[in-house]
């Protein structure tokens, strides 16, 4: 028996439609775009995850646990990730716009 394949995309727009997952969500849309950033900036730098994680004197599991967001990292890590990129961290408050 053969499996049709259905894009994520598709998955993705039908699951938006509910408003209980649309709400939960966008309520991680501030980790996503930290995770998204942690990743560009190892990619920025051309190094993988082990060799991040030695730049920083830690583990590979360590930044893969900060890249797949389901750790919050602390100003002091994220200051580390910098440095180890070759980046400049920085933090900025915006005004929250109404959806």
């Amino acid at each position: 028996m053969m499996r049709k394949m259905i894009p994520v995309e598709e998955s993705f727009s039908e699951w938006r439609k509910d408003p209980e997952y649309a709400k939960a969500y966008d309520a991680l849309e501030d980790e996503f775009t930290l995770a998204t950033a942690m990743i560009e900036a190892r990619a920025h730098a051309g190094l993988t995850q082990e060799q991040l994680a030695q730049r920083m004197h830690t583990t590979q599991a360590v930044i893969a646990r900060l890249e797949s967001g389901r750790v919050k990292p602390s100003t002091r890590t994220l200051e580390r990730l910098a440095a180890a990129t070759g980046m400049k961290l920085r933090i900025s408050f915006e005004p929250v716009v109404a959806r």
